[in-house]
């Protein structure tokens, strides 16, 4: 039987969208290219403040992105609300830490901080004596940070397996093919691969190749992938309680429950075309981990067991959600910057959109994709 949605994407967005549809008793199929750079290559940050890589790299994007912070603490609440359901993935939430060397990164850090607590955020400026109480494994040159009590961070590979089998569970069929264009009809959508897929209706979910599935609708979309390195060491002694990110350079660091560091943050790695898994670049990986060695002199001497690359996605800083202009049948769930974070949250306001506002109490108008439109 033809499924009443066709969800395209696999990655957190698209299966939390199949799973909130699923539960309100819709038969769903999810459609993935199987690729492994998007949700399958995460590293599991949990980003709710601004991020200062993303203020550096993206300038023009930075109002939309503060716009909508309140989005993001609510995405941090739809995580431990997320575990309680389909069962524990370590996520933790003790904060994150934006740190500071010298007094310019703390001016900078205490006026981002008064932006983000305006938007609702619960953030806080720490001196060296008052981050000394609860991180003093930091390098002696950290002068102070930023805490945002809102971040935190999981294990994805945990994350996902528990999401992928909640879905399964409900129902959803997961089919493998790599989407290449969608087609509306007066009474379904078609998307087309290897083979042909219908729905009633669809949800979008490709993260950055939505852009591509949308321009012949007359939606041209900003979307675009963005290939990042990450690392993880040997296990180690529990050690670092929060999320850490730094005020000028690209880093994320956070230790998971098993003592293994994931060491991430925005390093380049190697496009390889839409169809290829990016690599891995030499010069990412030694400058990321000797960074992350040099603010926790601590795992200076771990052996990195593992590097690899995967794909962020960047739009014009806020997430896409909502209907297609002139094809109400298409549904857009394309999550803003730090999409993993914002994911879950995105695809219940996109299910919400195709059953008439039930189960969230987020307004997408303010992301909606007529703002793209002609």
């Amino acid at each position: 039987m033809r499924p009443d949605v066709l969800v395209i994407g696999g990655g957190i967005t698209g299966l939390m969208a199949a799973i909130r549809l699923a539960e309100g008793g819709a038969r769903v199929a999810v459609v993935d290219a199987g690729q492994n750079a998007g949700t399958w290559a995460n590293a599991g940050s949990l980003h709710v403040q601004m991020q200062s890589r993303f203020i550096r790299m993206y300038p023009d994007q930075v109002p939309r992105l503060e716009a909508a912070l309140p989005l993001y603490a609510a995405a941090a609440r739809e995580w431990a609300r997320l575990e309680a359901e389909v069962g524990a993935f370590e996520l933790v939430t003790n904060g994150g830490l934006m740190l500071a060397e010298g007094a310019d990164q703390m001016a900078f850090l205490t006026a981002k901080a008064r932006r983000e607590e305006a938007r609702g955020l619960r953030v806080e400026m720490l001196d060296r004596a008052a981050l000394d109480r609860i991180a003093p494994w930091l390098g002696p040159q950290i002068t102070g940070a930023e805490l945002c009590r809102d971040e935190g961070k999981m294990n994805p590979l945990l994350a996902n397996a528990r999401i992928r089998d909640r879905a399964l569970a409900l129902g959803v069929e997961i089919r493998r093919d790599r989407i290449a264009g969608v087609e509306v009809h007066a009474t379904h959508v078609t998307a087309h691969g290897a083979a042909r897929h219908d729905g009633t209706e669809a949800v979008i979910a490709a993260a950055w190749g939505a852009g591509g599935l949308t321009a012949p609708l007359g939606l041209p979309l900003p979307t675009r992938a963005e290939p990042l390195h990450m690392n993880i060491t040997e296990a180690a002694r529990p050690l670092i309680g929060h999320l850490v990110q730094h005020a000028e350079r690209s880093i994320t660091l956070k230790q998971l429950g098993a003592g293994q560091i994931v060491i991430g943050g925005g390093w380049p790695a190697l496009g390889r075309g839409p169809s290829t898994p990016p690599a891995v670049r030499a010069e990412s990986f030694l400058g990321n981990v000797a960074l992350a060695a040099r603010l926790v002199p601590g795992i200076g001497s771990l052996r990195v067991i593992r590097t690899w690359a995967g794909m962020n996605t960047t739009t014009d800083g806020a997430s896409i959600i909502g209907r297609v202009p002139g094809h109400p049948r298409v549904v857009m769930a394309v999550p803003g910057d730090a999409g993993y974070t914002l994911g879950p949250l995105v695809a219940r306001m996109a299910a919400g959109v195709l059953t008439g506002g039930q189960g969230t109490e987020h307004d997408p108008a303010p992301y909606s994709p007529a703002r793209f439109a002609g």
